[in-house]
C-alpha cells in the first residue's frame, strides 16, 4: 500500500524522476520504471488482457482456442498490477496467509484449463476448467 501512496504522491507532483525503488524491488536497477512508466504498462498490460478475453468470445465454439485466449487474457489482466506495485509485492500479496488458498485455487484451474485444452484436447473438461477460472 505504502508503494502505491508513494506513487500516487509522486504523480501530483508531477515529476517524471526515477522512483527510489526499482521495478523488481532493487534500488535503481536495470528495470526500474517511472511512475508514468508504470501507469503506461498497466493501462497497456490490462487494456491487452481485456481484448484477449473478448475476442476469446469469437471462438467460443472451439472449446479449446477460447480456452486459451481466455486464460492468457486473464493472465495478462491479474499480471497488470505487478506494473503499479511490483512483481515482488504482488507474489507476497497473493501469498498472503489470507489469500494464499484463493491464490492456489486460481493458478490450479489456470493450469488445469491450459492442460486441458493443449495437451488432453478435452472439450467438456477445458469448459469446467474455464468455469472454475472465473
Amino acid at each position: 500500500m505504502e508503494t502505491i501512496n508513494r506513487l500516487h504522491r509522486s504523480l501530483l507532483r508531477g515529476d517524471e524522476e526515477q522512483d527510489e525503488e526499482g521495478f523488481l524491488g532493487e534500488s535503481e536497477g536495470l528495470c526500474s520504471l517511472s511512475p508514468l512508466q508504470r501507469i503506461y504498462g498497466f493501462a497497456a498490460c490490462l487494456v491487452a488482457g481485456l481484448a484477449f478475453m473478448l475476442l476469446s468470445l469469437i471462438v467460443f465454439a472451439r472449446p479449446i482456442k477460447f480456452a486459451v485466449m481466455f486464460t492468457f487474457g486473464n493472465i495478462m489482466a491479474v499480471g497488470s498490477t505487478a506494473f503499479l506495485i511490483g512483481p515482488g509485492q504482488q507474489a507476497r500479496m497473493m501469498l498472503d496467509p489470507v489469500r494464499v488458498y484463493a491464490t492456489a485455487i486460481y493458478i490450479g484451474c489456470v493450469v488445469l484449463a491450459l492442460f486441458c485444452a493443449l495437451l488432453i484436447h478435452n472439450k467438456l473438461l477445458t469448459l469446467i476448467a474455464i468455469i472454475c477460472e472465473v
